[in-house]
């Protein structure tokens, strides 16, 4: 056994316990201590559902897009190198060191009605300011990142000589990229989506200031867990954070899964 090894096994032990166990079954167990009838009717209050339905169908939607984006900009990066393509990798990162309430004002002043880029589109009758169209944006905007930084390190590390061999065999080029680069890069794309989606389900700070926050319209659901935790009631914040939390882990634990078959299912391909 190495020396140390139970001493540090109990720290972290007792370190995932305090800070993730902990407050997760304190989350779990808040929502039930009202009785399960009290439980199901807050959650299907028609607000909330309006809310979890925005809040998960938003951020799976900016998920796929932040994917194909994500993609196309990582295989700029790696294998275009447009002049700039230092600059553009940096800046890449800007959402992660952006605090999200300055990115979300940053956002509702960019496509606000005044805005540079809202001004013409409000001239061509297109509102995206304080509506859904907004909530889009806001999500992208924080969760393009992690396709990128999933998917231009295995870009990085993919040999050139996989696509020339395959052109040497007289693959077309999109089959080049279907059954040569698609299926090297499928998990860290698998990757990128499941944290882009995670990161959209809880965003809040970039979200509210460009939504318009109207209930049943563009009310997400963190915002009413404040809503719910500045009226006292607890119980009903805790409850639809849980929605939240389990929702988020299944979508992930099928993606793991997903990314686990991935191997098996490339295997069992026909060569070109």
């Amino acid at each position: 056994m190495i020396p140390g090894y139970r001493l540090s096994l109990g720290i972290t032990i007792a370190w995932v316990s305090l800070l993730v166990l902990l407050p997760l079954a304190a989350l779990a167990a808040r929502p039930w201590e009202h009785g399960a009838g009290w439980l199901w009717h807050s959650l299907t209050q028609e607000r909330a559902l309006a809310a979890l339905r925005l809040s998960f169908g938003t951020a799976f939607l900016a998920a796929s897009l932040c994917t194909v984006a994500g993609l196309l900009l990582a295989w700029t990066i790696a294998r275009v190198r447009p002049a700039g393509w230092r600059l553009l990798d940096a800046i890449i990162d800007l959402p992660f060191a952006l605090p999200t309430a300055v990115a979300g004002i940053t956002l509702a002043t960019l496509y606000g009605r005044h805005g540079w880029v809202g001004a013409p589109l409000a001239g061509a009758g297109i509102k995206v300011a304080y509506t859904q169209a907004g909530i889009m944006i806001a999500l992208v905007f924080v969760g393009l990142p992690f396709v990128v930084r999933s998917t231009l390190p295995v870009l990085n590390d993919l040999p050139h000589e996989l696509e020339e061999a395959a052109q040497t065999l007289g693959a077309r080029p999109g089959q080049i990229a279907l059954r040569v680069l698609l299926p090297a890069i499928l998990p860290a794309l698998v990757t990128g989506f499941g944290l882009a989606f995670a990161r959209g389900v809880g965003e809040y700070g970039s979200v509210i200031f460009i939504a318009g926050n109207r209930p049943l319209v563009s009310e997400i659901a963190p915002l009413l867990i404040v809503i719910r935790l500045q009226q006292f009631d607890y119980a009903g914040a805790a409850a639809i954070g849980l929605v939240m939390l389990l929702g988020a882990a299944l979508i992930l634990v099928a993606l793991s899964l997903v990314r686990a078959l991935l191997p098996a299912m490339a295997g069992a391909r026909q060569p070109l």
